[in-house]
């Protein structure tokens, strides 16, 4: 949204605020009716300020949002770039005094913050002022207990330019953008099963028949996985799937991954799933996934997951998938 032709005229710093001054010029101007010698003084100030103004080129600066790029979105925090274009049409550089910020979605603070000194607009050009802002999903999380991980919520950006302006005296420049952005969730994992092929004491090849369940409203586009897991306290694999694979919103993905394993290096653990019982297991990793908002690398794991391992001849219902 772009500026106003007519920011309002201010005295005072704060996001969003009025200044006690003002207050009590308006209280005045009340008790003066409109007219009256102080009515008269103001007058004649602003037609000098005009015909100032006239003669040497004086104008307001403008201002826009022209972007907001995500350059990093995980787990627990996002970081946002606010790009505003602020173009002075004047002879002289003005000074950016302040910038003032707030993000709510739907009137709940997300992040608001003051930046001041922010720089120069020089004369008769403009220039795109960078807002670097992080917002943490774990506070996010801890403070507003309706906003559920995985969700997609919107939210505005709301940013005050304080600038210095020749004539003019000290101006603010409101500016708002809408967008949305996700608050991601993690994956959960489990291993279905692992079916082995060939099995021999110094190397057996096995494949580990995995589940990734996608519990965002917003799909993943898998582009790397790596991943490590044990059988009890044993690390049997430990390695990474760079096939792409699309994860759908609330869906479940299933996935082969062949491995190979020394069963003499390992402990009980494996032997007892040679024999045809569970055991327990943990699988540790992360992803690195596509989506609409950008790229997320996203931690998988799951500790105290129970499987079994499967001869290649074992029929079962989940081969085909």
């Amino acid at each position: 949204m772009s500026s106003s032709d007519n920011p309002d005229t201010v005295t005072d710093r704060g996001l969003f605020g009025g200044s006690s001054s003002n207050k009590d010029e308006d209280k005045k101007k009340e008790e003066e009716g409109g007219g009256g010698f102080i009515e008269k003084v103001k007058d004649f100030i602003h037609d000098i300020g005009e015909k100032i103004e006239e003669a040497v080129g004086f104008g307001k600066p403008s201002a826009d949002v022209s972007g907001i790029h995500v350059p990093h979105i995980g787990l627990h925090r996002a970081d946002l770039v606010i790009d505003v274009l602020i173009k002075n049409p004047n002879p002289v550089p003005i000074p950016l005094v302040d910038i003032d910020y707030l993000i709510d979605s739907d009137g709940r603070k997300l992040v608001a913050g003051l930046i001041p000194d922010a720089g120069t607009i020089h004369a008769h050009g403009e220039e795109t002022v960078k807002i670097p802002i992080s917002i943490s999903f774990d506070d996010i999380k801890d403070t507003y207990g309706d906003i559920k991980p995985g969700s997609i919520i919107p939210y505005l950006v709301r940013v005050v330019l304080l600038v210095d302006v020749p004539v003019f005296g000290r101006i603010k420049i409101p500016l708002q953008k809408a967008g949305k952005i996700p608050v991601p969730y993690k994956p959960d994992v489990d291993v279905d099963k692992i079916k082995f092929h060939h099995f021999s004491f110094e190397e057996t090849t096995a494949t580990i028949h995995l589940s990734l369940e996608n519990k965002n409203d917003f799909d993943l586009g898998l582009n790397l996985l790596q991943y490590e897991m044990w059988l009890g306290d044993d690390s049997v694999v430990n390695a990474e799937l760079t096939d792409s694979t699309k994860i759908d919103k609330q869906g479940i993905t299933k996935m082969q991954i062949p491995f190979k394993f020394r069963p003499k290096d390992l402990g009980s653990a494996v032997w007892d799933m040679i024999r045809g019982r569970g055991t327990g297991y943990t699988i540790k990793g992360k992803i690195d996934v596509d989506t609409p908002f950008g790229n997320m690398k996203l931690p998988i794991d799951k500790v105290g997951g129970t499987t079994k391992l499967k001869k290649d001849d074992d029929d079962d219902d989940d081969d085909e998938e």
